[in-house]
């Protein structure tokens, strides 16, 4: 071999060698390694057992899982979790499983855990081991699975938003209740669900920064947006008390964790105005076959995940906004009521007597006579004019969903003098009950009829 090509040879392996971190002998300064200590323990162990992290790679696959799935090692740990609160916090904690909260207490408990769990491990990970300068391999390895982490979620919550189903129109039942009736998370939702355009674009903003976590060369912008737009949501999650403070925040730190290795780079241009050198993402494989290989793998894990996400938000738009609307759907003004032959007056205090009759997408509803919604379950044959009324009995797991039977408590006929016009008999609760209604028109309402005006002399 000639003294050229050697040396050839040579700068290659330096090279090859350099992107991995395995020709620099430069000693972390103590704090840095202290600080990747305690983040490689604790958001790695937060982010192998919070819900939804591994989840989400069952991509397709996801819905034949079984439901607790979606909770991942949460649901398996529980019992721990539950033994730290009574022993620890002296409180009864479990992991309710017909709750959609992030926030619940047995969760909190599973964040002090890892916590104190990550500070151990970090004392004790520094006592044996403080003679090493530095964990450039490990480091990569480390980035790599909260990028890939991080990606996942981003698009798991983006394509929630551009697939419009995570805030969804407010319902027909909504626009009947007093916005002073409304929590703080039922408002931000219904604003949001208004304008299905501006979900569409919050939503799409996140898978971006999902998309560019998945290849190495983009991941630091998306690292960056991720940032940006968890900082948003975690706001809103604070402002409005929704119940995702804790992966938000999260989130927002792994982004923050993502971006420290190019913190220098960053403020040089766009704070110091100093000339960089280009953003790498630290690599754990050697050569450069296997880092293709690794590049292209990332980018179908990217796809697999979109994929599922994709899947999931059209199943609950078919089920949700995308539905055919039910027959009779609408608002229902009751006219007249009697009850067991005798009229019932429209008066406030009157207990029995409906204010209003809702059919929507999501099922039926009632209103008494002092404002009150009841949500029942209102099966409507159209060929047999019939209407059976059921109350919803909510079934444990992971997302509340309706028992297959219902306790029924009414039974009605309906008629149709006009479209607008619809008159049950029946009975409802032990009594005999008849009910004349006329139809609402939603577009009287101005949350469903304001539209959008390029010119207005005045705020509508």
């Amino acid at each position: 071999m000639s003294a050229v090509s050697a040396e050839s040879v040579d700068r290659r392996r330096v090279t090859e060698a350099s992107d991995v971190g395995e020709t620099t002998n430069a000693r972390w300064n103590p704090l840095t390694r202290i600080a990747f200590r305690f983040s490689f323990t604790y958001f790695g162990l937060f982010c192998l057992i919070f819900p939804q992290f591994l989840f989400v790679y069952s991509g397709v696959l996801g819905e034949n899982l079984p439901e607790t799935a979606i909770l991942g090692l949460l649901y398996q740990f529980s019992p721990v979790f539950e033994w730290v609160g009574r022993h620890v916090f002296d409180a009864d904690v479990a992991l309710h499983l017909d709750s959609g909260s992030g926030d619940q207490a047995i969760i909190w408990v599973f964040v002090f855990s890892v916590l104190v769990i990550a500070l151990a491990a970090t004392i004790a990970w520094t006592v044996s081991d403080r003679r090493r300068p530095n964990y450039q391999r490990l480091n990569a390895w480390f980035l790599l699975f909260l990028r890939l982490a991080l990606g996942g979620q981003m698009l798991w919550y983006g394509m929630g938003k551009v697939i419009p189903t995570q805030m969804p129109l407010p319902s027909l039942t909504t626009l009947l209740t007093p916005y002073g009736d409304f929590t703080p998370i039922t408002v931000l939702w219904s604003q949001v669900g208004t304008s299905p355009v501006y979900e569409i674009l919050l939503g799409a903003a996140e898978v971006f920064g999902g998309l560019l976590l998945f290849l190495p060369r983009t991941a630091t912008l998306g690292a960056m947006v991720s940032l940006v737009s968890m900082a948003q949501v975690f706001i809103l999650n604070m402002t409005f008390d929704v119940p995702v403070k804790i992966l938000s925040g999260h989130l927002m730190l792994i982004s923050l964790v993502l971006l420290a290795p190019q913190a220098r780079r960053l403020a040089n241009i766009l704070v110091l105005q100093r000339p960089s050198e280009p953003a790498e993402q630290p690599e754990p494989f050697r050569s450069r076959r296997v880092r293709r290989i690794a590049v292209g793998l990332q980018a179908v894990l990217g796809v697999w995940v979109l994929l599922g996400a994709t899947q999931e938000g059209l199943q609950f738009w078919r089920e949700g906004d995308g539905a055919p609307r039910p027959p009779l759907y609408g608002i229902w003004t009751v006219s007249e009521f009697t009850q067991d032959g005798q009229p019932l007056p429209p008066l406030t205090t009157d207990e029995n007597r409906w204010q209003r009759v809702v059919f929507d997408v999501g099922g039926m509803a009632y209103q008494k006579m002092d404002g009150g919604l009841v949500h029942v379950v209102g099966a409507v044959d159209t060929a047999a004019h019939t209407i059976t009324v059921s109350e919803a009995n909510i079934v444990a797991g992971p997302v509340q969903r309706v028992s297959a039977e219902p306790t029924q408590i009414g039974t009605f006929t309906f008629a149709q003098s006009a479209p607008d016009r619809l008159r049950l008999e029946g009975q409802f609760k032990g009594h005999a009950v008849t009910v004349s209604l006329e139809q609402v028109d939603i577009d009287s309402f101005p949350l469903r009829s304001g539209g959008f005006h390029w010119v207005q002399e005045y705020p509508r």
